[in-house]
């Protein structure tokens, strides 16, 4: 049992995470809780990490925070605001701050063999979370949620969205429906467990931010940051897991085939090019990777890889100015679409389609983004969250309007199974 004043390592198992999830849930305001659950992805997902904290700042005073220290931190999709002539006034199903970060106060680092407490008084924070009972993960209460959109008002505004295509406003919208509701009682943890059992991803993450929780399984990264390499990966492209081996081949290989796919990709791609060239030293952009398919437990996706080398300095606030939000969730031209988001969908987006991650001390950073996630007002037992796809001129509304409900699929799949009376709305 390795340990000085402030660090403390001890071999144990990733059955700690409930305990120590609970345990920070009772004592910190903030906390910020990541893993990659072993999933391969390019360049790696999240480090398994847990962060808690208690003063938080915007990404505006971001320099409030301690130099030396970690900053953990959520970034609303209407940030965006900030940066262009922009503005959010669709319904809003919970209130998100537009941007929260934290530095901790307590690092617990995790492997499958040891976690390492960093802190003042590990010892103590050890023995405080030996004695945290986790709460019982059982299936009971009542989840009421809907949708805004059924499959007609969908393919409506999808033909609205096509006719800007065709008037040369835009080449390419991401367009999202949003599922809300209430529950008879919030279990942010026990909800995150399940969803990541449900749906293992490469960037998993459990947020809280005073009564605000996000449960995150995202297979997106935005951008990751080493040393003075910029990484992002976006994503377009999806299909569903193939019913066995032979099925599973067929379908990604369509997938990987698919001229249309490659078409809604490329135009990201090419949009993610030129974010990342307002930054990065001349020359230096650079597609890694093209229409990379990689499976996940229910679908695989299309994700290219893009970086760029960075002026040393240009620091973490003037990146995410350049080059948020994610253009996989707006499409191109991105401040046209933006415009065309506000004007067509039926919520604020909120946290969802923002981002969640964390920045070193050295101030290396990784953040993805925040789809396949639900957000939950404990105080309100309210819930919601969204689900788009990317609409073309070649698009077909009935297969779009199917892929936002097998993007829902998990989301919805992990609440009927942990509410004992769920109305199901699609």
């Amino acid at each position: 049992m390795p340990s000085n004043e402030n660090k403390l390592t001890i071999q144990t198992n990733s059955d700690w995470v409930p305990k120590m999830l609970a345990w920070v849930d009772l004592n910190f305001t903030c906390f910020g809780y990541f893993t990659s659950q072993e999933i391969a992805y390019p360049s790696g997902g999240f480090n398994h990490v847990l962060y808690a904290g208690t003063k938080a700042v915007n990404l505006e005073n971001l320099d409030q925070l301690p130099s030396d220290k970690p900053k953990v931190g959520i970034i609303s999709y209407d940030q965006k605001n900030k940066y262009e002539k922009l503005s959010s006034q669709n319904r809003e199903w919970i209130n998100c701050p537009d941007s929260l970060f934290f530095s901790p106060e307590i690092t617990i680092l995790i492997s499958n063999t040891q976690i390492t407490i960093e802190g003042t008084s590990p010892d103590q924070i050890l023995a405080e979370i030996l004695n945290t009972t986790a709460s019982q993960r059982r299936r009971r209460g009542n989840c009421n949620l809907n949708c805004s959109q059924d499959e007609e008002s969908y393919t409506a505004t999808f033909q609205k969205i096509q006719n800007h295509i065709l008037e040369g406003d835009i080449y390419e919208l991401n367009y999202c429906m949003d599922f809300q509701g209430t529950v008879s009682h919030t279990e942010p943890i026990n909800l995150f467990l399940d969803l990541c059992e449900n749906s293992p991803m490469p960037f998993s993450a459990l947020f809280k931010s005073a009564n605000l929780y996000l449960c995150c399984a995202s297979p997106e990264r935005f951008l990751k940051k080493q040393g003075q390499t910029l990484l992002t990966q976006p994503i377009k492209g999806t299909v569903r897991r193939g019913r066995n081996q032979l099925e599973d081949k067929v379908l990604k290989k369509q997938l990987a085939e698919s001229k249309k796919e490659q078409a809604e990709n490329l135009m990201i791609v090419d949009l993610m090019r030129n974010d990342l060239a307002r930054l990065a030293l001349t020359g230096s952009v650079d597609v890694k990777e093209l229409f990379g398919i990689y499976s996940f437990k229910q679908i695989s996706q299309m994700i290219s890889s893009v970086t760029c080398q960075l002026p040393p300095s240009v620091g973490f606030e003037e990146i995410i100015s350049k080059t948020f939000p994610m253009g996989s969730m707006t499409g191109a031209p991105k401040i046209k679409c933006m415009e065309l988001i506000e004007a067509h969908e039926k919520f604020k987006r909120s946290w969802f389609s923002g981002s969640i991650g964390y920045i070193d001390s050295n101030g290396d950073f990784d953040f993805c983004v925040i789809i396949r996630s639900l957000i939950i007002d404990r105080t309100k037992n309210s819930i919601y969250f969204g689900v788009g796809s990317a609409i073309t001129i070649d698009a077909d509304a009935k297969a779009e309007y199917q892929e936002c409900l097998l993007k829902a699929a998990s989301l919805i799949n992990t609440l009927k199974n942990f509410y004992s009376n769920f109305n199901n709305p699609i």
